[in-house]
């Protein structure tokens, strides 16, 4: 069983910065694809970005030039800058796990709690 964990998340004003951290309790965490998903109210939950377990990434177009997924093998975790946030980053952000990198949430199979991001304007 795989377990994740996120943490970072927060209330900050248009245009700030925050950094998300998701913490793998999985043994194939190195080989495994890692990716962000989010989800606003009454909202369906939307691909954020991946990174594969060569680190390669992908974005969504909303949030490309302004977020980066990053990843720690050595730390089992990944991590996710945001930068330039808008009132529309505004939602629940959840760590996924999957054997691929793919912008569809069935590819993942493990999922963290989640954790909330609130932008002001």
């Amino acid at each position: 069983q795989v377990q994740l964990v996120e943490s970072g998340g927060g209330l900050v004003q248009a245009g700030g910065s925050l950094r998300l951290s998701c913490a793998s309790s999985g043994r194939t965490f190195s080989t495994s694809a890692m990716a962000w998903f989010r989800q606003a109210p009454g909202k369906e939950r939307e691909f954020v970005g991946a990174i594969s377990s060569y680190r390669v990434t992908s974005y969504a177009d909303s949030v490309k030039g302004r977020f980066t997924i990053s990843r720690d093998n050595a730390k089992n975790t990944v991590s996710l800058q945001m930068n330039s946030l808008k009132p529309e980053d505004t939602a629940v952000y959840y760590c996924a796990a999957g054997e691929t990198a793919s912008r569809g949430t069935r590819s993942y199979a493990y999922w963290g709690q989640g954790t909330q991001v609130t932008v002001s304007s």
